[in-house]
């Protein structure tokens, strides 16, 4: 049975946020948002709402990249071949590309290895180093991976390759003794955003790079701008907070989306349904572009990325996004078949309070959508889930947590389980003996129960302020829209309207519900996504407290209607409780 979500809304400071609207110049509604999220003073606000590219970090502030980018010069000079080793993700494949093409813009020579997700697994591999050795490579880079990867690095080191470590996942307690480590994470790291993706830090070491070229700083800008389209889909699909630097890296990468010269770009629009000149939102790189770039690890190789975004041939372009949208397609229908599978299981033996954390394993399970679905169960049973997939004797698989588990902390603390494992808080992965299964959930769950409560197996809903129907107009709700990119860290705002009634409400396509609202006169109808198993609290003539968001609705606009629509994210009989206050 659904448990109702607790609201969380916040107290607000009308004062200030009469001051922060007057001061900008927008309405109340923006205002309020902005002043929730931190934004106290109009300089802080106008900063958020414009950032420019010269508020990026100087990428000398990361440690170790003057050696970094030294020995990475001293490379191109000499006409070495650079070995480039990243993950099989969105994240690794767009660092690739993103490297691949400053070295070669810079008059170098890269090559690349990306692991296959079945036969490899994550990360570096001391044979794969080895072979590059014997090949002539005398420099590699990862990018989005290697900072756990120490014996790797030995050993790429016995042969005498250097090695830098591009990387944003949290380390271990000794850094590789690589020629340069950069991550934000290390704890000897003095650069103030900690938050980059991995396409984030190697987008740096491609800054420092262009800054050591005698090039007119408009051309290197120009560059700059370029690879912000790349290391936009990856900062998203990577799902690190929109703040900061990733808040500029994407409004502009995004923005830069208007005018499309990558042939393999254009293709994954085209295939994902975007007319030519289309800007993707966050949300809809999210949902659209990301999962077919990951399809090709998910499904095959991710090296079919790299030949996307490197390619100059428009057709060898459009074959391969066509192919990525099949295997998307196939990756579909494959994490549908094991949420199915697990949800029967839960239905025999359901899922109760006393299970702080849940683990499902099962024989063949494709292993490439195995975090698809500890996500999608996560969603369901709102606590920290692995799923993993057992074959000649292995268990191999994903987790994903809830924002009060850290789950890599949760693996440390049982290390003796695992044959390697990975990962940040909210998402690991990991290899074990297949027999200690039973163990490892006994373990999890033991650990989990003492750091969580039953409270933390309800949803929550957090609320950015209350909003009456007087309020919404299309200048409002576009203030409220210019706070895009949405996403981790910046939410798509939520509102709470008050006692409102029930004019109308029907299902639409089974399992939607389109709703007509009204209160003091005013109307909104939004659509209620998924709701149709709740209508017995959606009968005309109910009064309710609602929870919506708002966002671009281009279709709405061409038909003459308002450019953006309303959705329903939660609803309650009316209660009239104060703001400030958790509900439920």
């Amino acid at each position: 049975m659904r448990k109702p979500a607790r609201w969380f809304v916040p107290e607000v400071d009308q004062e200030q946020v009469r001051g922060l609207a007057h001061a900008l110049g927008i309405q109340e509604p923006a205002a309020r948002v902005l002043s929730r999220r931190g934004f106290h003073t109009p300089e802080s606000a106008r900063c958020f709402l414009r950032p420019t590219l010269d508020d990026l970090e100087d990428p000398f502030r990361l440690a170790g990249m003057h050696a970094a980018a030294q020995r990475l010069r001293l490379a191109i000079e000499r006409g070495e071949t650079v070995l480039l080793y990243g993950d099989y993700d969105v994240d690794g494949t767009c660092s690739v590309v993103t490297l691949t093409k400053a070295i070669e813009l810079a008059g170098g020579k890269a090559r690349f290895h990306i692991p296959h997700r079945l036969r490899e697994g994550y990360g570096m591999r001391p044979e794969v180093i080895g072979q590059a050795a014997r090949e002539g490579v005398s420099l590699v880079i990862s990018v989005d991976t290697g900072i756990r990867a120490s014996e790797v690095v030995r050993h790429a080191s016995s042969l005498g390759l250097d090695v830098i470590i591009t990387d944003h996942h949290l380390p271990e307690q000794e850094l590789p003794p690589a020629l340069a480590v950069l991550n934000p994470n290390r704890p000897d790291c003095p650069y103030p955003d900690k938050n980059l993706c991995g396409a984030g830090v190697t987008f740096k070491l491609v800054q420092a790079l262009l800054t050591s070229l005698d090039w007119p700083k408009a051309r290197i800008r120009r560059y700059e701008e370029s690879f912000l389209k790349i290391v936009a889909l990856a900062t998203v699909a990577d799902v690190v907070p929109l703040q900061g630097e990733n808040r500029i890296i994407v409004k502009h990468g995004l923005e830069g989306f208007r005018n499309l010269r990558n042939p393999g770009l254009r293709a994954l629009m085209r295939v994902s349904g975007f007319p030519d000149g289309g800007v993707p939102s966050a949300g809809q790189v999210a949902f659209r572009l990301a999962p077919r770039i990951n399809a090709a690890g998910r499904m095959a190789h991710a090296e079919e990325v790299i030949n996307l975004f490197l390619t100059p041939d428009e057709e060898q372009a459009r074959v391969i996004a066509e192919k990525l949208h099949g295997l998307n397609a196939e990756r579909q229908q494959t994490e549908q078949e094991i949420v199915a599978a697990i949800l029967e299981e839960c239905e025999k033996a359901p899922v109760t309070d006393d299970q702080a954390a849940l683990v499902f394993g099962g024989q063949g399970w494709h292993r490439g959508v195995l975090g698809i679905v500890a996500s999608r169960l996560v969603e369901r049973f709102c606590r920290p889930v692995f799923v993993l997939g057992e074959e000649e004797g292995e268990a191999q698989g994903s987790g994903r947590s809830i924002p009060p588990f850290h789950l890599l902390d949760s693996l440390d603390a049982m290390k003796d389980l695992f044959r390697r494992f990975g990962g940040h808080s909210m998402a690991a992965g990991l290899a074990m003996d297949a027999a200690r299964l039973d163990e490892f959930r006994e373990r999890l769950n033991h650990y989990a129960a003492a750091r969580l409560s039953p409270e933390d197996f309800r949803p929550h809903l957090e609320v950015d302020a209350p909003l009456s129907l007087s309020e919404v107009n299309d200048e409002s709700i576009a203030e409220v829209l210019s706070l895009a990119p949405f996403g981790a860290g910046n939410p798509q705002p939520t509102f709470v309207i008050r006692n409102l009634e029930i004019i109308h409400s029907e299902v639409w396509k089974e399992k939607h519900v389109r709703l007509k609202l009204k209160s003091n006169g005013r109307w909104l109808s939004p659509k209620a996504w998924n709701f149709a198993a709740r209508m017995d609290e959606l009968r005309p003539g109910a009064r309710i407290d609602a929870v919506v968001s708002f966002e671009e609705d281009p279709y709405s606009a061409a038909r003459g209607y308002a450019p953006w629509s309303a959705q329903l994210r939660d609803v309650r009989a009316a209660a009239g409780a104060a703001s400030g206050s958790v509900i439920g």
